[in-house]
């Protein structure tokens, strides 16, 4: 893990100054050593700060053999060795032991077709000196940033847009990006600045004198049709498969049977447990392979202490677990952390934060994550990657992306619910009733913003919380938001022109409903903002690895049938049977609970005082798209708020904070 610059020139030699402030502006990435290179015609220059973790000495960029073609890596290729081993029994001489030259290699065989034998998390930018031309991937969940701009003739990329801005591109908002992130839809190409986009995940860039070209390699590929609202005719429902023999382990069909007095057992359920026992252990075994040594964050719940298990069982001693704790207790999860550190034999640390920390730091998290945050979990993070490099370590495994393999997320299953049965008399019943019923009435916030989002919450009563809370926050955005900023997106619903563009680029028609919603979910607020959380571990000069998104064990999930992922009893019970070697029966018992920390509202003491402070200061008043005096009046109120709505407003302030912060921090 590391940062990457490059620069390619159309019209004259690179700016070497502005390669060189780029490259290091992103050090906090790569404490290890920073190196700059400029191409003998002067048409590109790289730069690369180095977070050595397989080769101490792995410095970049890295040229080939023929010194045609020089790379620069950013994340981890797992399964290198092998591969390495594969290269150079066909000749290829390597010059480094980092893990990232088998790109370049490989790149050299097969061009693009690389990113097929790449399995890893990565963004990589090879220049090829012959052509003239550059050519950039990003991984296929989106888990390494990389970011691009085009000014005044020539072409930037970097790991950050801090990056961007420290070598000379214009400092202001992206309007329309900063519409859609207000709203909880962030857009996967866009960044909160104008000028400044995203290589999407699993997205390649291409850019020479020609001009620049962004192309898929990877997409989540559409499920084989196992019925739910979108097959016609015949037998359909949630987890109905078509019939036949399957390849993958599990039977097709999926019919759930039950026995008096025992939990449902599903065909093929326990091949699906063993399959997925097998490739989650082989995606942990691969990403404990390190020139240092891994430890693992810990929050106590299935999947992190899943991660653990794994690899205390994969190493056969001690591994450091690193956990958050909070001094308010209806927010700490440390005691059933230190409950799975005990069973793993782990050398377990807690981090313990206090309000005071949170309020302190917030500014900085902001800063590095160069997103809105929504709670204060991004800053305990940010502390929590400060924790594991303070006691030595630079690489830790976490338990991301198995909620999204294995339907973690309670609106994911009940989609999976809402999608079965075909059109029966009661659901065509509903439907009509839905239709007969006023979005306005029933969800002004929502039908405000988006009316067709709001006519979908009139059609899906198994998940009225979830809109009743969605159209109360939209609701208090749009009251803080100036008038001027709101008038140019009037008309413009941006729920239904993701879901368009997602549509015309995921081949949605071929999902499931839950599928889809996972498509949709994994193209928005999860890459534009969980894994947004690598700039917070970066920070620290702290690579996060996942394994749960590995994408084998990923795509394996995908194709299973929604029976066989939805299993009851409780969420994710295909996991927790899979690890349940690993865990202990406390673990396997404990029922999902989402990272959450303390909040803002509500509370007396530094959170508080940190919020007043901002949101009544020249910071947002500044901010183009807020209204001051709105925000005051919401702050004005805070003693007279009901309880059912400090969710909403301490997410909004400590959005509006953010903004406040990103507008002074960066000149905006």
């Amino acid at each position: 893990m590391c940062g990457i610059v490059a620069i390619l020139s159309r019209s004259g030699p690179v700016p070497g100054a502005a390669l060189r402030r780029a490259t290091e502006a992103l050090e906090h990435r790569g404490p290890d050593g920073t190196r700059t290179w400029v191409s003998p015609g002067g048409r590109a220059g790289l730069g690369h700060t180095l977070l050595a973790i397989n080769d101490p000495e792995g410095f970049q960029p890295i040229a080939g053999e023929d010194a045609r073609l020089r790379i620069i890596v950013n994340g981890q290729f797992y399964d290198f060795a092998r591969i390495r081993s594969e290269l150079e029994a066909r000749g290829h001489r390597f010059r480094t032991r980092s893990d990232s030259e088998i790109a370049l290699h490989l790149y050299e065989e097969l061009g693009a077709g690389c990113l097929e034998r790449l399995r890893g998390q990565f963004a990589f930018v090879v220049w090829d000196e012959e052509s003239g031309r550059l050519f950039a991937a990003r991984d296929r969940f989106g888990m390494k940033p990389l970011f691009f701009a085009e000014h005044r003739g020539a072409v930037y990329l970097a790991s950050e847009a801090k990056a961007l801005f420290a070598a000379g591109i214009p400092r202001s908002w992206d309007g329309r990006a900063v519409y859609h992130a207000l709203h909880a839809c962030p857009d996967e190409r866009r960044s909160l600045f104008a000028g400044i986009s995203q290589v999407p995940p699993g997205h390649v860039l291409r850019a020479g004198a020609d001009g620049l070209q962004l192309e898929p390699y990877w997409d989540l590929p559409p499920s084989p049709r196992q019925g739910g609202w979108l097959r016609r005719g015949g037998r359909a429902g949630a987890g109905a498969g078509a019939t036949g023999p399957s390849r993958h382990g599990w039977s097709a069909t999926a019919s759930v049977h039950k026995r008096s007095g025992d939990a449902p057992t599903i065909s093929g359920f326990t091949q699906a447990v063993e399959r997925v026992r097998g490739l989650t252990e082989e995606a942990v075994r691969l990403r404990m392979v390190a020139g240092v040594p891994v430890g693992c964050l810990l929050s106590g719940g299935l999947d992190s202490s899943s991660v653990l298990g794994l690899a205390a069982a994969g190493t056969g001693k001690p591994v450091a677990a690193f956990t958050v704790g909070f001094e308010r207790r209806e927010y700490d999860e440390s005691a059933g952390a230190r409950e799975m550190a005990a069973a793993a034999g782990a050398d377990h640390t807690v981090v313990m934060l206090d309000d005071a920390a949170l309020a302190d730091h917030f500014p900085d998290a902001v800063r590095h994550a160069e997103t809105l945050q929504y709670n204060t979990h991004g800053v305990a993070r940010y502390l929590l990657a400060r924790g594991v490099r303070e006691a030595g370590y630079r690489s830790v495994l976490a338990g991301e992306g198995a909620d999204e393999a294995f339907f973690g997320y309670e609106f994911l299953r009940a989609a999976a619910g809402a999608g079965g049965g075909g059109l029966g008399p009661r659901k065509i019943l509903r439907i009509l009733r839905g239709l007969l019923r006023s979005p306005a009435r029933e969800y002004p916030g929502l039908a405000a913003v988006s009316p067709w989002l709001a006519r979908i919450a009139l059609l899906l009563p198994s998940a009225p919380s979830l809109f009743t809370r969605l159209t109360r926050g939209l609701g208090l955005i749009q009251s803080v938001c100036a008038e001027d900023f709101l008038r140019g997106f009037a008309g413009y619903d941006l729920y239904h022109a993701f879901y368009r563009r997602a549509r015309a680029s995921g081949a949605l028609s071929r999902r499931e409903p839950s599928r889809q919603l996972l498509y949709l979910w994994l193209h928005s607020l999860f890459v534009n903002y969980h894994l947004a959380a690598d700039r917070l571990d970066m920070a620290h000069g702290v690579e996060v690895r996942l394994p749960f998104l590995d994408h084998e064990l990923f795509e394996y999930a995908n194709r299973l049938p929604l029976a066989v992922l939805t299993a009851p009893p409780g969420e994710k019970r295909l996991l927790r049977e899979a690890m349940r070697p690993y865990i202990p029966d406390a673990v396997y018992g404990r029922a999902k609970r989402a990272f959450m920390a303390p909040s803002a509202v509500g509370t007396e003491g530094p959170l508080h005082d940190f919020l007043q402070d901002t949101l009544r200061g020249a910071s947002v008043r500044a901010v183009p798209f807020l209204d001051a005096g709105a925000v005051t009046g919401i702050l004005d109120g805070l003693p007279r708020l009901a309880d059912r709505d400090r969710p909403s407003v301490d997410s909004l302030l400590l959005m509006l904070a953010s903004a406040a912060v990103l507008q002074e921090r960066y000149g905006l």
